[in-house]
């Protein structure tokens, strides 16, 4: 796609993909498709960076008719089409389909070993992405059987249920991950454990590629709808929080991002009123 060098004050957006582009339990985005439209038009760049896997987010990006840098598995890897910069990014390596890919993140074999050190530490009994099938995955999240087969194809991150879970525990569990030098973030259905990154050191990364590029005066946008979106908005110029079913924001984000804008809506129907507000079309 060519990038809008002039036009929306080269606004770029950066998103979220499960409950904010996506509906929270049919994983649709029929409602965002007129702000899709207006992006196109207007030559927008539309980045998504999310807890999936490439091999999740590369059919939505092909639905989308779009073919643009994401951010996947909670900012463990960054891919980039092979041409849509001027130059190749640092740390760069070349991948399959024409893509480039910078790996941000820590190999997920170390994060499953860490982790399970980590609850035994703590006493608390965990399930990991590795320790499912793909017919779980399923269930768990609703996805069709293919979709969760896609979602195990994971390299940087380590989705996991915490099976005595309270607010308690989950403190615990973070703090002994935290001593063996590791994240940890709470998406809308799975626990995490990632490396020494998250989604704003990917945003980050990303924006000042673009500034490099095509100049600094571009401003960032970005989408999110829970906790593990905390960083992408601390990252960008205009946070917007997308509403949780029942139409609530979540509290933790709220009170960690205090700029934050409220989308006013639920998933991608919200998406869609507030991407459209920064085109000013509505």
């Amino acid at each position: 796609m060519e990038l809008n060098r002039k036009g929306q004050k080269n606004l770029i957006i950066f998103t979220d993909l499960d409950g904010t582009l996506l509906d929270d339990r049919n994983y649709r985005w029929t409602a965002a498709r007129p702000a899709l439209r207006a992006l196109a038009r207007a030559r927008c760049p539309l980045v998504i960076v999310t807890s999936k896997t490439r091999a999740e987010v590369e059919p939505i990006l092909l639905a989308f008719g779009r073919r643009e840098p994401f951010a996947v598995e909670n900012g463990g890897a960054v891919y980039i089409p092979a041409g849509y910069l001027p130059f190749i990014p640092e740390g760069a390596i070349r991948e399959r389909g024409g893509w480039y890919k910078v790996i941000l993140g820590t190999p997920r074999p170390r994060l499953v070993k860490m982790l399970g050190a980590s609850a035994r530490r703590a006493e608390i009994q965990i399930r990991g992405f590795s320790e499912m099938n793909s017919r779980e995955v399923a269930e768990r999240t609703g996805l069709a059987l293919d979709d969760a087969r896609r979602a195990l194809r994971r390299q940087y991150d380590e989705p996991f249920v915490i099976l005595n879970e309270t607010a308690r525990v989950w403190s615990r569990l973070r703090k002994e991950i935290a001593r063996k030098g590791l994240g940890t973030t709470r998406g809308s259905r799975f626990f995490h454990i990632t490396g020494k990154t998250d989604k704003g050191v990917a945003v980050a990364r990303l924006a000042g590629w673009f500034h490099r590029a095509f100049g600094p005066s571009s401003r960032t946008a970005g989408l999110g709808d829970s906790p593990s979106d905390i960083p992408l908005l601390k990252a960008v110029d205009q946070p917007i929080l997308v509403a949780r079913p029942g139409n609530r924001y979540d509290a933790e984000t709220l009170a960690a991002v205090p700029r934050v804008q409220r989308a006013g809506g639920v998933g991608p129907a919200g998406w869609n009123r507030a991407v459209l507000r920064l085109c000013g079309l509505a």
